[in-house]
């Protein structure tokens, strides 16, 4: 494992549409897929927006389909291993906070584990996770 995809790199190949689409999916396939993994983190992310979505419904038709969004997001979740937020990112991630890192909680808690793994963040989100030093990011859909 060599690669954490952040929440917005996984939602692009989740919609498969688009030149970031076409930019990150050519790049990642340069790599065996072992190379890879999500967060619980995002999965954590993921399955707020669906449940924001059910939430918002206005008719029966809109909470089928977020609940239909919530199971492929557990069919999405199987195809790469799940990196938890263990005892060593929390250890990471208290260290983030010390520095007092204006950065969004999930974010520094994805930036946290991929710190502690020694893991290459895939991320267009260069404007916080930039503020991390240490934390090595790349973005696959230019």
């Amino acid at each position: 494992m060599k690669y954490l995809l952040d929440t917005d790199h996984l939602s692009i190949l989740q919609r498969q549409a688009g030149q970031d689409y076409i930019n990150l999916s050519t790049h990642m396939a340069r790599h065996p897929l072992s190379d890879f993994a999500v967060s619980t983190v995002t999965f954590h992310e993921q399955i707020l927006g669906s449940h924001a979505y059910i939430n918002r419904a206005r008719n029966l038709n809109d909470v089928v389909k977020g609940y239909a969004m919530m199971a492929r997001l557990v069919s999405d979740f199987k195809v790469l291993p799940l990196v938890s937020f263990d005892t060593g990112a929390a250890m990471a991630f208290e260290r983030l906070q010390s520095q007092r890192i204006q950065i969004a909680k999930m974010d520094a808690r994805i930036a946290a584990i991929a710190l502690f793994r020694r893991l290459i963040l895939l991320t267009r989100n260069y404007r916080d996770f930039g503020k991390v030093a240490g934390l090595s990011i790349e973005d696959w859909t230019v």
